[in-house]
């Protein structure tokens, strides 16, 4: 069912707020009709995911829909009173957050994500606060608002309230292992963190192997350890080849699930893979994606 509808590209392209309702919830997703002037037929294609309808906020809306009057008003029509105080939370927690991990103070970090937490929930913090603020900490820096000094205070904050998060959580069964790891050269690991925390929660087996080691030692691991999917998180562009190439070997070895992530992927060119991407989803999209696979 189409909520709202708005005319993109000399109206060759819609682009509107879809709406599927499970058990007594509704759930939205972000959709991109477009017109096949060759068949005289429209395309649907789903742009993204949101979420829980009275849990979505402005924030999920992909940057180029963002601010849309319409998409706004939609999303407002579920709960406006909750989307308003979550904004409220998510934008003040987000200025802290940056705050304490650029001072270094871990002990502040742990109560915003606490507090946080309590309200919503800890995919939302990871989601909503803590890779965007993680973004910002690397755009500054990039653009030397901030020094490369402080960027590294700033990312020892961050590995360290994963950590903590990750020893508050108790060990459940699972169905499924996983195994997160990087291409050969990548030495940014936050994002497997965050994702072995998140899964972990969930209940999965999760082997987390953040940091760069040689192609062979993870075709050994997953042979050794049989995963049932495999995530690949890459952070930098000059990074991409290898990840391509780690693909590549684990495709000639075994027919298990991949999925590729990662901030790089955050550019308006996807590279390709032969494995499915994850670009621009949220972890609890992740979780239903590793569910199904």
């Amino acid at each position: 069912m189409a909520l709202v509808k708005y005319i993109k590209n000399g109206q060759k392209t819609l682009v509107y707020i879809r709406a599927k309702k499970v058990k007594s919830d509704q759930y939205l997703y972000l959709v991109k009709s477009v017109w096949d002037s060759k068949k005289s037929t429209s395309k649907q294609e789903i742009l993204k995911y949101l979420g829980k309808a009275s849990e979505v906020v402005k924030d999920d809306i992909p940057e180029d829909y963002r601010n849309d009057p319409k998409i706004l008003s939609i999303l407002a029509s579920y709960n406006p009173k909750d989307i308003k105080k979550r904004e409220e939370s998510t934008k003040k927690s987000k200025q802290q957050l940056y705050k304490r991990f650029t001072e270094g103070d871990i002990e502040e970090a742990v109560k915003i994500s606490d507090e946080y937490t309590k309200l919503f929930s800890a995919s939302e913090f990871f989601d909503r606060i803590l890779k965007p603020v993680m973004y910002k900490v690397g755009e500054d820096w990039a653009t030397k608002k901030i020094s490369i000094a402080t960027e590294h205070v700033a990312s020892n904050i961050a590995q360290a309230l994963v950590k903590i998060i990750m020893e508050q959580v108790t060990s459940k069964n699972t169905k499924k292992k996983i195994l997160i790891c990087v291409p050969l050269g990548e030495e940014h690991h936050l994002g497997c963190d965050v994702l072995q925390t998140f899964l972990s929660i969930k209940g999965f087996k999760v082997f987390n192997i953040g940091t760069s080691i040689p192609t062979e030692s993870i075709l050994s691991f997953i042979e050794y350890n049989k995963p049932d999917v495999v995530l690949i998180s890459i952070t930098l562009e000059d990074n991409i080849g290898a990840g391509q190439r780690l693909v590549k070997k684990i495709r000639e070895q075994s027919k298990i699930p991949i999925l590729v992530g990662g901030y790089v992927f955050q550019s308006y060119i996807t590279p390709k893979f032969n494995a499915k991407i994850v670009a621009d989803s949220g972890l609890d999209e992740i979780y239903k994606i590793i569910r199904k696979t």
